[in-house]
């Protein structure tokens, strides 16, 4: 399990997701380099055509790997490690902004709506708790 720093509703929280690609690497030695490739450059093209094409597998092929070794879509996979990278940027000073491209939302806006989605809280407020959590 992936034990993360924030929850829905509550940034100081903890939340755990049922897949973790760095803990426990897959099995699939072409779902490795999809999800290596993902977590080296979040802000790329990683759509399941482009996934699939890297993987050299259809897309329904790398769709049901993702769900049987990491047990999500590849979409909600690449997202999850987008929303890590934000957050990542956040908690180094970077703005909403910035962390949003760096990340590889197509914009602030996105960012924001899957960081209330998945923490209950905008981005600019993690980041405020964050800064204010660190002075401390």
């Amino acid at each position: 399990m992936n034990t993360h720093r924030a929850s829905r509703g509550n940034a100081d929280a903890t939340y755990t997701t049922p897949w973790d690609a760095t803990a426990h690497p897959p099995q699939q030695s072409a779902l490795r380099a999809v999800t290596a490739a993902i977590a080296a450059d979040p802000a790329a093209d990683h759509s399941v055509t482009s996934l699939a094409v890297r993987a050299a597998l259809s897309k329904r092929q790398l769709t049901r790997l993702f769900q049987s070794e990491l047990g999500t879509t590849p979409a909600r996979y690449v997202e999850k490690v987008r929303v890590d990278a934000a957050r990542a940027a956040l908690d180094a000073g970077h703005s909403v902004a910035d962390s949003a491209g760096r990340a590889g939302f197509g914009s602030a806006e996105t960012l924001r709506r899957v960081f209330i989605d998945r923490f209950g809280v905008s981005p600019k407020a993690y980041r405020d708790r964050f800064r204010t959590t660190a002075r401390s």
